[in-house]
Formats: structure tokens, sequence, C-alpha cells
């Protein structure tokens, strides 16, 4: 795997870190045949948990992976939202229809990253073309000529080595050595709160809601939430005057658990980590650097209110990875790659604002908040637009780019929007129907011409009734055709087919083998 002139190894693609928007790329390239070298400080899954959310549009990206069934072994459907003061309290409860699943997976979805991340190592040794090498410090990232180098120490043996490679995927984190490489600067959106997270496992039944309980209370804002049959996650605001250090142990966690715990008769705890984090709002300037590309939390960062921080990632990889294949193999130009930023930088953009809105909401104001949110939410739970935007998991459009053509004066298009992974035929799903290739949807006939046009782009052709739950999609978007990119993503759509069928780009599709090989030497 990978090719050696002298003594410089070389790989078409090199992703600086195996967490999971690392490993998520790696798999998707591998999913086109596109040999990749993934360089990681850590020999195995680092073991202490951390994100714990996702919702069913990242689902999407874990079962385009094959790995639904694996997620849903390791997951549990999340039920809600409740609002509590900090007697714990009810203030307000936003419950989620369970039956509602457009992209045919639970709405939010909680987890424990490890189990997570075992997942996604088993699939990668199983991928041909993909290698993982562990123990390596990165030290510095360059593009070249016509090509990038990461320089990189060996933990073990202290050696100074390179690997080169066609494209570099900064996936390493927020301390990246990859961003700094390429001079790339994190801009603060204007939010840092200290938080005390805290991760228990017990057998006891608690007893409590199965949703995730926030704590509205401007002296000890805190949330709630079980994340599997014995696990529970419990973060708490700390005060100017505290350190996550002074709670180290189970004696100093309890006082903060008790309202968790006073109808359970000594349970029995088990304290898997106590640890203070530095909650920040932050987006970097520049995402790539020629050859170089940011991804995950290397490129942004977002307070965990809204559970979207580690799914942001998984959203970057989806975006780039099938461009990037296209550029290689000359279907697409090199400044399709510009869309990565242009598209995911206002999107995560927007998540982080909401999640900042939303931490602002719970901790702000002090005694007159606290007031304020004992009155407001209670009325603001009945409202049916408030209920539905608390527990839909939908995320923004992305912004117009050359793979995004919306319209600034029709509301309702649906270009950057999400389509629905609707059941089509049987018990056949939309992403089953083209996996990997850009999708073109119809409610009219199309001619033959227009079918070979289509087919002679790699795209796959779907056809169906006006009344089926893709049509009823399609007329809410004022259409009777679209264009779906192969991240679900709709590019344009039309009342006309034959204003759009010429207008599919053309992509590689998904291969078993490796079909890109390197030529460079070292």
């Amino acid at each position: 795997m990978g090719t050696e002139r002298g003594r410089v190894e070389h790989y078409p693609v090199v992703i600086v870190g195996a967490g999971p928007t690392g490993m998520t790329a790696a798999l998707l390239l591998a999913q086109y045949g596109i040999e990749c070298l993934i360089v990681d400080r850590w020999d195995e899954v680092y073991p202490q948990p951390r994100a714990v959310h996702l919702d069913d549009e990242v689902y999407r990206i874990l079962a385009d992976l094959g790995l639904s069934d694996e997620f849903a072994g390791i997951s549990r459907p999340g039920r809600g939202l409740r609002l509590v003061d900090s007697a714990i309290t009810t203030l307000a409860e936003f419950d989620r229809d369970p039956d509602r699943m457009p992209h045919g997976f639970p709405l939010a979805n909680m987890f424990d990253q490890p189990d997570l991340e075992r997942v996604l190592r088993s699939r990668l040794a199983s991928a041909q073309s993909v290698r993982i090498r562990g123990g390596c410090e990165v030290l510095d990232v360059a593009n070249l000529r016509d090509r990038t180098r990461v320089t990189y120490r060996d933990a073990e043996t202290g050696e100074r080595r390179a690997v080169t490679a066609e494209f570099v995927l900064g996936c390493d984190g927020a301390n990246s050595v990859v961003r700094t490489s390429i001079g790339s600067r994190m801009r603060d959106l204007g939010f840092e709160q200290r938080w005390l997270v805290v991760d228990i496992a017990t057998d006891a039944d608690l007893g409590q809601w199965e949703g995730v309980h926030q704590v509205c209370d401007a002296e000890r804002a805190a949330t709630y939430m079980r994340i599997g049959a014995s696990r529970y996650r419990w973060e708490f605001r700390l005060r100017d005057d505290e350190y996550g250090d002074q709670y180290a142990t189970l004696d100093t966690i309890e006082p903060l658990l008790y309202p968790w715990l006073r109808e359970v008769r000594s349970p029995a705890l088990t304290l898997i980590r106590s640890t203070e984090y530095t909650f920040r709002a932050q987006v970097v300037d520049r995402w790539r650097d020629r050859r170089i590309f940011l991804l995950g939390d290397a490129a942004h960062l977002t307070p965990p209110f809204i559970g979207q921080g580690m799914g942001a990632g998984l959203r970057d990889a989806q975006n780039l990875i099938w461009k990037l294949v296209a550029v290689m193999s000359a279907e697409l130009p090199d400044d399709a790659l510009d869309t990565y930023q242009s598209e995911r930088q206002p999107h995560v953009t927007s998540i982080i604002g909401l999640a900042v809105a939303v931490g602002r909401a719970m901790t702000s104001g002090a005694a007159a908040g606290a007031v304020i949110r004992k009155r407001m939410w209670p009325l603001l739970s009945h409202v049916p637009i408030i209920r539905s935007k608390v527990t839909d998991s939908t995320t923004p459009r992305l912004s117009r780019s050359m793979f995004v053509a919306r319209h600034a004066f029709r509301p309702l298009d649906l270009a950057g929007s999400m389509c629905p992974n609707c059941v089509v035929e049987d018990s056949t799903r939309v992403d089953e129907i083209a996996a990997g290739r850009f999708l073109f949807v119809a409610t009219t006939p199309l001619t033959r011409e227009q079918r070979t046009e289509i087919d002679r782009r790699g795209a796959a052709i779907l056809a169906v009734p006006a009344s089926s739950e893709l049509g009823e999609w399609l007329r809410r978007g004022r259409a009777t055709a679209a264009i779906v990119r192969p991240d679900k993503t709709v590019l344009a759509t039309s009342r006309s087919v034959p204003s759009l069928h010429t207008r599919v780009p053309s992509c590689p599709a998904l291969t078993t083998t490796s079909t890109h090989r390197s030529s460079h030497g070292g």
C-alpha cells in the first residue's frame, strides 16, 4: 500500500488524526478505492468518553459506510428535551415523535464515543486501501510544488520521518498542528465558559425521564442525560472560583448529583471520568491551503448544548470527499474544492450560533433571568412552532455555490437542503439507490435521450409517483425534478426535466478496489 522511492512513502491522501472525522474520511475514500494513510498519536482508540450525541442526518453518513446496524447496537434513541430549574422541577418538556424518521433513523441518538471509534476502526481493518499508523507525533505539514509533505516523529524510536501525499486532511483536533502549519487561525465567536463534565456508570435505576435534562439556572447551569444501559453524563457550569480538580472523587461530586439521586437508595456509582472543559465557539478563517484541508475540531469548535460537535466533523468529511475524488479523477476542476469552505463555513457557523444562543438562554440573567424562564418556558412549550424547532433535527441549508443552485427569491426552494431518505420501492431507500453518486429524481417521465445523457454522467435515475413521499417533498419545493449530490444535498430543482437533466455533474462511481494509484516518488 502506498509507493516508495528512496526513503519517502507517497499516498494519494494522508489524514492526520484517527478520531471519528479522520476515520470517516478514510472510509469514504475507501469506498471510491482511494488509498490513504492515517497518522495519529495514539496506537488504539482513545478510551475516555467525549461526544455522546448525533442526529439522523449524521446517522445517514454512518449508514453509507455500512455501519447502521453496528451503530444501532451501541446507541439508544434520544427521547427529547426537558427544561428544569435547580430543583429539577420541570419548566417545559419537548418530546420527540419516535415514529418521525424522515431519513430512516431516530432524530437523536445517544452513544459513547469510544464505542463508535471501535466500530469505525473495525471497519477500517477490512479496508484494503487504508493504513493506520499510530504513535506518530506530527511536527509539520507543508505544500510542495506538486504534492504535500507530512513530517512526524515516531514516538517509540524518536526517529523523524516524512511521508508525501497529493492531499492532506487535517483532522487533528482543537490543537491542530495542521492548522498551525498552514497559518490558519481560529476566529472567536464570543462564547467561553468553563464546565465540569462527569461520566458515571451505575446499574441503579435513577428513575429519571429518559430525555436530556437542561438545568436553566444562572447559579449552576447543568445538563443530564442517559447515554446507555448503565452510563450517565452530567455537565455543570463552574463558577469563577471553582476548578475541575476540586471534583476529582465521588465524594466531592455526589453533592452536585444529589437532585437526580435523592429518590435512589444508596446507589453504587462508578466514576468513569471527571474533567474540566472550556466550551468555546470558534471557526477557522481558512479551511484550505492548496492541497491541505482542515476538518472537524481543527476547523471549528462549538459549545455542546445542541450536541452537534462531533457530527459537524463527519459532515465536513461527507461534504469534501466526493469532491476530492472527482478532482483527483479529473471529473471536476480544482476550484470545485473551494466550495468546501464556502458551503461548510456558513453552515457550521449557523449551528454554533444556535448552540451559543441555547447556552446563553440557560445561563444568563441571574435571578431576573430565572423568573423569566419559569414564566415563559411553560407557555412557549405549547407553541407548535417552538416545539417543532426544539425537537427537529433539520440543519440549515447550504449556501449558494457551484454545487448549490439556490434561488434568492424562492423561500421554498429545496437546493442546499437534504433530500429525505424515503422508502421508494419495497423496502429500498433513496440512499441505497444512489450510493456515492449523483441522483436525478423526477415525478415526470424522462425521454430515452434524457436517460442516456444522465447515465453517461454516471448518475442514478429515480422516477417516483407525484403522490409518493418523495413526490410530495418535490411538490412542497415547487418542483417536479431535482439533482441530489453524493452527500444527499440537493444541487438544483426545476419544474422542467429538459431544463435540468444536462446539469448533472460527472462523478466517479463507488468501487471495491483501488482505482487511483500514486504516480509520484519520494
